[in-house]
């Protein structure tokens, strides 16, 4: 069994065909995954699923590329939808300074909002950085998020900020980015990290891994990133599928 810790099969690339893409999933070994909501509409169709299959789980939060969205209204519809049923986190929340579809200081007050929301729920938070590590790690300290914990989503960092993320009570989840020949620092950081704080994910329909790179992503190919990891560690595939598998189950309080 394999979980899926992040994936947007809420999706608009996804809408014909669904129900085909858990077939798939299911047939690769990947029998749960958390469906990520970001905004109105991508909320709502993650608790559709959520509801509609067992072993789907809803993350909801409001991404830092909507920051600018981030009215009282909005808090307002998320606050409503956390305590439902199989919500397990809130997220995805953080930084892109990539896109700067807002400026740092919106995104930064959006960003920590949610993190003392997600404490007032005390549910995990599921991290988004893109170039602004530095700044994600110093809000993530300062906000000491210890007591809830919470997921580096798609880590693209190297094995020094896996570490830095680490000591402040972070797991680290891999995407198809490790499989990547390239990605020689995220690949060093898949060796160091705790066997029990270590996470898949594709976040589909984007980041395929090898042999699907530059495809549409799904759910299924969490398969690949668990056999690279394995190689890369060193270790059987069933052993990162188990552990991996448990560690998604504690950190979401799933029981099984």
């Amino acid at each position: 069994m394999i979980f899926d810790s992040h994936t947007h099969l809420n999706a608009a690339q996804f809408n014909e065909d669904i129900p085909e893409t858990i077939a798939r999933a299911n047939e690769l070994g990947v029998t749960e995954m958390a469906v990520v909501g970001f905004d109105y509409p991508t909320i709502e169709k993650s608790l559709q699923l959520s509801q509609t299959y067992p072993d789907i789980y809803s993350i909801i939060g409001w991404h830092p590329t909507e920051a600018g969205s981030y009215t009282k209204e909005a808090e307002e519809f998320l606050l409503a939808r956390l305590s439902q049923r199989k919500v397990v986190a809130l997220g995805e929340i953080g930084l892109d300074y990539y896109w700067m579809e807002d400026p740092k200081d919106v995104q930064e007050k959006v960003f920590r909002r949610q993190i003392a929301i997600a404490k007032e729920h005390q549910l995990p938070i599921s991290i988004h950085t893109r170039d602004a590590i530095e700044d994600t790690y110093r809000i993530l300290k300062e906000a000491d998020i210890r007591d809830i914990g919470g997921i580096m989503h798609s880590f693209s960092g190297d094995d020094e900020w896996a570490k830095k993320f680490l000591d402040l009570g972070m797991h680290i989840s891999f995407s198809g980015v490790v499989t990547f020949k390239k990605a020689l620092e995220v690949q060093a950081a898949a060796k160091i990290v705790p066997f029990d704080r270590l996470l898949v994910e594709t976040d589909a329909p984007y980041l395929a891994p090898v042999p699907y790179r530059g495809k549409r992503n799904e759910p299924g190919y969490t398969r690949y990133v668990v056999e690279k990891i394995a190689e890369l560690r060193e270790v059987t595939f069933e052993e990162v599928a188990r552990q991996t598998t448990i560690n998604a189950h504690r950190l979401f309080r799933i029981e099984k």
